[in-house]
């Protein structure tokens, strides 16, 4: 960075901020009173949103920030946060001279809350950094540590997909009604819309119930509708008897079924 901001008492500078969503949505603010491109993003006009004091340390501790604002931009509406489409989502934060354009990073993270209060929001942010606190030193479990056809598993992704359209739904219910084969496999999978207004996001699926339908970890858009398609990944339940006998893949069970427990040490003989 050449450019050195706030050497003067007066200075042309605003703050910026990106939200990458994970359904392939990007969105630009700024701070400023009109809008800004630069870095092939186009930043709206948005004072209303208000990035707080960043605390940046030298230290691996997460680096904490947040955004408040007011619902008065087009491009974020209640319903959106409702449905869950900024949960995840990735952010980046810095400061742009809004007349030669030259800018700064100053942030980057990850949404980790929203929280909703009549017509304003507030969204908690955690750093890049917080990766660091993860434990990599994998712990004893009796159900499996892998992701379903992710590393260590080794099955094929492809052979587990299918492609259905919605027949019915409940939207304030989180349901869906989908017209497929053997809906039981798909029960603990994911569900990435194609069509509708949650194209291109994943959702889980938690449960299959008795009359059928899917329930979803999310609330669904009301603009859903019936013939919204979308692709199908089948679930597993991490034990060790689905894994042989459904998917034939023990050899790749990440996990200890039959190691003895903690229980096992609270157990004393019992007189006959």
């Amino acid at each position: 960075m050449s450019r050195v901001f706030f050497a003067a008492d007066l200075d042309t500078a605003a703050s910026w901020w990106r939200i990458y969503r994970t359904d392939g949505v990007a969105l630009a603010f700024t701070t400023h009173d009109r809008d800004l491109w630069f870095e092939g993003h186009l930043h709206r006009a948005a004072p209303g949103l208000l990035p707080s004091a960043i605390r940046r340390t030298i230290d691996l501790s997460d680096d904490e920030a947040e955004v408040d604002g007011a619902l008065s931009h087009d491009t974020i509406t209640s319903a959106d946060i409702a449905t869950g489409k900024y949960d995840g989502a990735g952010i980046e934060m810095g400061i742009v001279d809004w007349e030669t354009l030259e800018t700064a990073s100053l942030y980057a993270g990850s949404i980790d809350s929203v929280a909703q209060d009549s017509d304003t929001f507030s969204a908690r942010l955690k750093s890049v950094k917080s990766v660091l606190a993860i434990d990599t030193v994998p712990r004893t479990s009796p159900t499996c540590r892998a992701e379903f056809c992710g590393p260590g598993c080794s099955l094929s992704p492809e052979r587990f997909r299918r492609r259905a359209r919605v027949s019915r739904l409940d939207a304030e219910g989180g349901r869906v009604w989908l017209s497929i084969a053997d809906p039981g496999r798909f029960e603990y999978g994911t569900l990435r819309w194609i069509d509708g207004p949650h194209s291109g996001r994943t959702v889980t699926i938690l449960s299959l119930e008795s009359d059928g339908a899917f329930m979803l970890d999310t609330l669904l858009d009301k603009a859903s509708a019936p013939g919204d398609r979308a692709i199908l990944h089948e679930g597993c339940d991490k034990t060790i008897s689905t894994c042989a006998r459904r998917f034939d893949n023990a050899k790749n069970f990440r996990g200890e079924p039959h190691l003895p427990g903690n229980d096992l040490l609270a157990q004393y003989p019992q007189p006959r």
